[in-house]
Order: C-alpha cells, then structure tokens, then sequence
C-alpha cells in the first residue's frame, strides 16, 4: 500500500521498537512486582483540571502518561480510548529544557512544526494538517492560548490528538484560525503539588541568552484543601541565529479548592513575547532550483524588522457531584491579546541566493470568550455498563486588524551575503496601524450527546456520539468597517469508536470521526502580488476521518500502531482570486512506543509514513500530486539513561528525522529531508540539604544547516530554516 515512502525510518524505528519489546519480555519478572511508576497519584493529579477523573498517572520512566483527555469524553486510559493520543509530562519539559510548546513536541512522530504565513506564530502540521497556535486548548477551552508563541512556565502537561476531532473538542477547536482538522493540542496548567515547593532556576544559552524563573506551590486550610501556584520566567538576550534576539516574560497563577463533593480551580497567564530581527521565511521560486541551505547561524532579517505579542488569558472551571454516578461541571475562559510586527520576506530571484524583498507591517487585537457547560454519569442496563456525557459549547471571537505593504520595493537582498537596507515606505494599506478596526467576528456554539456502552465484563468498549454545532462568521472590510462577507451554518458531526481488549495488556480499535473548522479568509498577498478577494471568509470545512490500530501496555513498555485515512476540501489561488476549489486526502501508519523497558532506560520513539495527495485540483493540473510541505515519513528516537555508579546522573539523546517536502503544487521544487542529533546530561546532588539539579544540552549537535519546515499555510511553500548548535545550562535549587 505504501510501496514508495517505507524507506530509512522504518529500520531504526522497528528496530527500537523491537528492542524495547525484548527488553520488556526479558525485565519482565524482574519488575512484575514493581511494574507501576514510583510516583503516586497525588491531590494535584485530582484536581488539575477541576475533575475529579484529575490527570492520568504518569507511565513508566515518567515522560508520557497513561492516557490523556479525550475532549468531552474527559481524561481516559490509553488502552480505553478508539483514539491515538499521547500526554507529555512536565517530567520531559523539565528534563528536555523545552521553552515553548513547540519544542515539547518535537518527541511526537505524528507533529512537525512549521510556521504562520508571513509571521512568527508557531503552526503545527499533526497527520499533515496545519493546527494554529491559536487553536490550541487550555484547560480544555480554546482560542485561550497566546498565539504567536507559548512558554512551557505555565504547562503541567501537553496533550496530543491525533485525529479528526469535532464530536469531541466542540466549538471552540479550528474557529480561530480554521486549523486542527487531523487533530488538536492541550495544554495542562499546572497546580499546587501536596508538598510545599520553592524553586528557583537560573540558565544561560547560545548567544547570552539569559534565564530566570521562579516557582512556588502552597497548599492551604484544612486537610490542605486550598492550593496556589505561582510561576515567573524572565528570557532575554541574543540566540545562536546572528544578531536575533528574544524576550520573553510570563508570569501565571494557579488556584484551586476541593470539597467531598465540589472541586474549584483559576488560572490567570500573562505573557510578552518580542523578538528583534528574527531569521525570516524564505519563497522559492518555481523556475529556479531549490536554494541550498545558508550556514546554520546566518540571519538575512532587516535590522528593523520586529514581532511583538502580548497576551492575558485566564480560566475558571468548577465540577460537582450530584450523586456517586453523576457529575456536572463548568468552564469559563477568556483571552486578550495584542500584536505589532513589521517583516519582511524575501523571494528567491536567482540562482546564487539573490533574492527580492518586501515588507509588511500590522497591527492586530483578539479579544476571545468561551464557555462549557456539561454532565457526566454512569448507569447500567442489564448486563451493559453506559458511561453518558451531554456538553454545551459557546465561544465568541473579535479580530481587530490592521496592515500596511510594500510588494514592490525594487530592493534585494542576498541570503547568503545578507546587507542592511533602509526600511521601504509602506504604500499599501488596509485600515490604520495605529488603530485597527474589527475585521471578523466568529460566535459558535454546540451541542453534544454520546454513550459509551461497555460489554463482555468490559472487554467491548463502543462509543457513540453526536455533536449539534453553529458557525456564524462574519468579516468587515479593514478601513471602512463594511462587511466582506458572511456565514451562519449548522452541522451535526458523529462519532463511533470501538474497543476490543484480546488481552488485559493488547487493545484494538476503530473510529470514524469528523472534522469541522471555520472557512479560511483570502490572503492579502500570493506570489507576491495581491489577491483581488482579500479578507473573503468561506464556509467551514469538513474531513472525514476512518481508523484502526493496535495498542500494547506491557507495564513498563507501552507501544501503539494505527492507520488512518483522512479526505478534506482545499483552497488555493486562481486567476489572483482564493478560493476552496479542491480536495486532498492524506492517509498514513503511525507506530509509538514509550516508557522504561529496563531500570534507568527510558525510551520514547516513534515512526509516522504519510501518503498526503491531491485529489483535486484546478484543471487537473496537480491531481495525485503530493500535498506541500507534507513529507512520506517522519521519525522520533528518544533514550535517557540513568548511569550506574554515578548516583544522580542521567544521559540523553534524540534523534528527529523528517523526509523531503515539496514547496510548490506542481512537485518541481523539493527540500531535502533532514536528520537532528541533540544530547543533554543532568545531575542532581544535595547542597547544604538543599536539592540542585543541573542539566546541560546541546541540540542540532552537529550544527546542521537544514530546512526545517515548508509551508503551513495551504499550497504556500515559503522555507523555514532549522536553528543552529544551541548550548544551553541551566542550574535550579529546591528550598
């Protein structure tokens, strides 16, 4: 079925798995009786998200968890769920380094990530969809997240769905920014552990960057029903790419309070995120060859150019037991959010790195507030066990935006010689930078109904669903605020999932499920020129998505393998105008595996092919094509090694290997694919009774120049390069 991209992966991939699964069948009585994780559920897990499921408990090695939130279907157990889902642990982000969400998710096979169209925001392609950073959820509501960039300061875990999603993550999922179609991202925040925690961290990386956090955790009142977590992170200086610098600074407060019967939790974020001559997007051109890769730390950003983002975010959520079998719950949240940039990309205009320049200035405000309302309960029918849940949706979106261009400067510049250039006069504009109009408001609400129906002393799981869903958007020009268009549509999308357990540590399952997302607005700008339909909203797009997979829970060893196939509606200019003319399919096999196959190892790894094509496009021309910045085969393989002798010291390595991506429709213009080696050593001792932990890492060991990413935004094919070696230390003390 996939004669064309098994290719290298598939060796070190199966092999790891493999050997995972002989190191678990060879240390398996040597651990039969230690076989769960060291740590213990604690109250935090239970009150995390104000639920009383709380967070599942972490796997063996602590890097993943045993199941993950499952949208409305709520937190479940790997080997319950008809889906493919994993949970990262704020183990790993501590462990890894991981300043934003985005590094986080470099350890799952089934993520890459790209970036916005013409901007910094962090795009995700998840089964080779495009998930926005703005489509991420936050304690289970979306649009919450800021939405160029996401420190990890805030994030207990960081949950990944892999799949179709609209049954289950409901209004909120893909009404930003219309992404999230082949899955959907969540991220825990964190909460007051049971043991009190004062800890302060310090760390400097590549360039002189300089790092310091704080993190404090209290719990309070009788039987410590009372918990408040405060996080605070300061990141400032240049990074290893030449003359780029970032700022970032986040703070975050936790609250949360229980009862027998009541649980309670707020979170309020805080987050300013600027940058001063990122390392920009570079566009092919299709008559010319693809560019070769610039050394590894070259910036060919103008010294001018900037993006600024700030954002507030908070939530409120509570759940109450009405009984020992029902339960109902709330959910609040709202966002607020401001940006500034001036870029300027640059478009290949001849073999030896010349390249003409443009720029583009804006200015932007989202204002977001959504809400849930649910009731979970469980009853029997006879020999049949129900698990029922019934949720209401609403969410309501207003985009202020403002911008200004310049397509045609008669400037250019050199990517691999870059100069200075004095900033070109902007001499188009839509609506005023220094006071952006409302340019789209999104309000969507639902209704969702699903049973799932337990047989054969819970060996059959089946899940059946219903989601009632409104999508009503409408878009005002940017200078005289006149509408460009409008739409109020209405979609039920099911769901049916089904377990079968052949033994209590191997599961099968199935899925259909759908995707719903808000249509896509017309660009400004494609190929340089702008589009005669800009700023036009589209009706929403559906995919239909059909499953099936295997999961294996050895105890210490955990493994998974799924196919999938997936059909969703594309869109794309024609004759200067944007519009949905097309379709693509993308199908694929994923296999993962994790956790501690022998004491001190922990592995997680995993291997994704990916057969993403046209199936429809204007006149023909790209039909059977594959879809841009899509690549055959992408592969994660992760160890840490507790070394013996050595008390408190551990060992890691990480492979990443993503296959060739085509930058154009047409599949003339194709980046090679790219392997990354990254190493990292911690150390934990006790100073004066005191807990220090040092780590140290070093990512992209070699110093590999290598495009990162194509794409993420419909058939545009602009590159991405990867960063250079980064060193980075980091030191933190337990008080």
């Amino acid at each position: 079925m996939y004669p064309n991209i098994i290719r290298f992966p598939l060796l070190p991939a199966a092999a790891a798995v493999g050997l995972a699964l002989a190191a678990d069948a060879a240390g398996a009585q040597a651990q039969a009786t230690d076989s769960a994780p060291s740590l213990a559920t604690v109250t935090v897990e239970a009150s995390a998200d104000a639920s009383a499921q709380g967070l599942a408990k972490p796997y063996a090695g602590g890097q993943v968890a045993r199941g993950a939130r499952v949208g409305v279907l709520g937190t479940q157990d790997m080997m319950d769920t008809p889906f493919s889902a994993t949970s990262y642990t704020s183990e790993l982000i501590q462990d890894q380094q991981a300043k934003s969400v985005g590094d986080v998710l470099l350890n799952d096979a089934g993520v890459r990530q790209a970036r916005g169209f013409g901007n910094f925001q962090q795009t995700y392609f998840v089964r080779g969809f495009t998930l926005y950073s703005d489509d991420v959820a936050y304690n289970g509501l979306y649009g919450l997240v800021p939405r160029q960039y996401m420190a990890t300061e805030f994030v207990e875990r960081v949950e990944v769905f892999r799949g179709a999603n609209a049954f289950l993550s409901g209004s909120g999922a893909g009404s930003v920014s219309g992404g999230g179609l082949g899955g959907l991202i969540n991220v825990v925040p964190k909460r007051a552990s049971n043991e009190p925690l004062s800890r302060v961290a310090v760390g400097v990386a590549s360039g002189g960057q300089l790092y310091a956090a704080t993190d404090l955790s209290r719990r309070f009142g009788p039987d410590s029903a009372t918990g408040v977590r405060l996080n605070l992170a300061r990141r400032s200086g240049d990074t290893g790419v030449d003359n780029e610098d970032t700022r970032t600074t986040v703070g975050s407060l936790g609250l949360d309070w229980r009862s027998s019967r009541t649980r309670l939790s707020a979170d309020l974020g805080w987050q300013e995120h600027k940058l001063s001559a990122p390392r920009p997007a570079v566009t092919p051109t299709a008559s010319l060859p693809m560019p070769a890769v610039p050394d590894a730390k070259a910036n060919y950003a103008q010294p001018w150019t900037y993006s600024n983002s700030r954002d507030l975010f908070g939530t409120v959520r509570g759940e109450f037991d009405f009984s020992d079998q029902w339960t109902g719950w709330a959910a609040l949240g709202m966002r607020r959010g401001k940006e500034d940039n001036s870029l300027s990309g640059l478009t290949l205009s001849s073999g030896t790195g010349n390249a003409t320049l443009n720029r583009f200035d804006n200015t932007r405000e989202n204002h977001i507030k959504t809400g849930e309302l649910g009731v979970r309960g469980k009853f029997e029918t006879g020999a049949v066990k129900h698990t029922a849940v019934a949720s209401l949706t609403a969410f309501d979106s207003s985009e202020r935006n403002a911008w200004g261009y310049n397509y045609a400067t008669g400037q250019t510049n050199n990517i691999y010689h870059p100069v200075a250039l004095t900033p070109p006069a902007l001499t188009g504009f839509g609506g005023t930078l220094g006071s952006p109009r409302e340019t789209e408001r999104i309000k969507t609400g639902s209704l969702a109904l699903a049973d799932t129906m337990a047989f054969l002393d819970e060996r059959l799981l089946v899940t059946l669903g219903l989601r009632h869903q409104t999508i009503k958007v409408d878009g005002f020009d940017a200078t005289i605020g006149a509408s460009s268009g409008s739409y109020d549509k209405s979609r039920v999308t099911p769901v049916g999932g089904i377990v079968f357990k052949l033994r209590p540590e191997v599961s099968v399952y199935a899925n259909y499920i759908e995707g719903l997302a808000k249509g896509g607005s017309a660009p400004v700008v494609s190929g340089g020129q702008p589009v005669a339909n800009a700023g036009e909203v589209f009706a929403p797009y559906v995919t239909r998505q059909k499953e099936v997979g295997l999961k294996y829970d050895g105890g210490h060893i955990g493994a998974s393998a799924a196919f999938f196939t997936t059909d969703m509606p594309s869109a794309y200019v024609v004759g200067n105008v944007y519009g949905v003319f097309g379709k693509q399919r993308n199908r694929g096999l994923e296999f993962n595996v994790f956790g501690e196959p022998a004491k001190g190892l922990r592995v997680l790894g995993g291997l994704t092919l990916l057969d993403a094509k046209y199936l429809t496009t204007a006149g023909g021309a790209f039909d059977g094509n594959r879809v841009v910045g899509v690549p055959r085969s992408q592969a994660n393989l992760g160890a840490e090694w507790d070394v013996p002798g050595v008390s408190g010291l551990a060992l890691n390595a990480r492979v990443l290997y993503t296959g060739a991506q085509y930058a154009n429709a047409a599949n003339t213009l194709r980046a090679p694919g790219w392997t990354r080696l990254d190493l990292g050593a911690r150390y934990l001792l006790d100073v004066g009774g005191r807990l220090v932990t040092l780590n140290a890492r070093v990512d992209n060991v070699v110093n590999r120049g290598y495009w990162a990413s194509v794409g993420g935004y419909t058939t545009y094919g602009y590159l991405v390069q990867g960063a250079p070696r980064t060193f980075s230390l980091m030191a933190s003390v337990d008080f």
